[in-house]
């Protein structure tokens, strides 16, 4: 595929993730500043998004906003990563006890990728988009999520994770494996300051699994709040994972998970 190609492609979706941020119409000129692309360019590409029937274009005011072939695009994904069990649900009972920002997270390669948000209401708050992705070895989740895994795998996952992760950042295995172990004997998962510096983050793994992966129930804060509310925070976090029903695990090729404490 050509390197233009690819490039209309990445511009094209972050057109689309700036209407999901800003919600409100925009004109040409404003999106292309606020997304520093060539205006002739922003152009041709908004036209094709108004021919595709994604955007729509207000010829009188010179505006474009999303139409619902958007939401459209994305609609069926909740059910068919969670189908009819309660994860939701439990994210959202946490996020109502809480008010801090709840996700629920999956491995996606040597990554720990957010595949559901509900926002923090709290004024001091870190806000994570859904989709993004950070190194397993980089967040209390991925530290999570790894402690399902065999020894043998996490070595294997440290590595290559280290190789996309800026040099001052790398973890040794060993220090890894502390983390791990700490977590498995606990049952859950706490950080502090990392991925954000007076930030952090409680969570569970889930007895369901999402595209055969191990997920995780997160909740994350201001650093200060979770350490004065910890005991609560965890008993509203595994009070909301014992509602979840069980399923078979459905493992990856050449994944295997263990069992950690509760």
């Amino acid at each position: 595929m050509q390197s233009s190609q690819v490039k209309s492609a990445t511009r094209a979706i972050e057109i689309l993730e700036l209407f999901k941020r800003i919600r409100q119409p925009r004109a040409m000129s404003e999106i292309a500043q606020a997304l520093n692309y060539p205006q002739s360019s922003t152009t041709v590409l908004l036209k094709t998004l108004v021919t595709l029937g994604y955007l729509h274009f207000d010829r009188r005011e010179r505006l474009y906003f999303p139409t619902p072939k958007v939401a459209a695009l994305g609609d069926w994904v909740p059910r068919a990563l969670f189908g009819n069990s309660r994860v939701l649900d439990a994210m959202r009972d946490v996020h109502a006890a809480t008010g801090e920002s709840v996700a629920i997270n999956i491995k996606n390669d040597v990554y720990v990728q957010y595949v559901q948000v509900l926002q923090s209401v709290h004024a001091l708050r870190f806000h994570v988009e859904e989709g993004t992705v950070r190194p397993l070895t980089q967040t209390g989740l991925g530290w999570t999520l790894m402690s399902t895994m065999t020894d043998e795998k996490i070595d294997n996952i440290v590595r290559r994770a280290n190789l996309a992760t800026e040099k001052s950042k790398r973890v040794t295995i060993s220090d890894m494996m502390e983390k791990v172990r700490e977590i498995r004997a606990k049952g859950y998962g706490f950080a502090e300051n990392i991925p954000f510096p007076g930030g952090a983050t409680l969570c569970l793994v889930l007895p369901v699994t999402i595209h055969g992966q191990a997920a995780v129930l997160g909740l994350g804060g201001a650093a200060g709040r979770i350490r004065q509310n910890h005991d609560r925070y965890l008993s509203i976090l595994r009070h909301a994972v014992s509602s979840v029903q069980p399923s078979d695990l459905i493992e990856q090729p050449g994944d295997q998970t263990i069992d950690i404490g509760s």
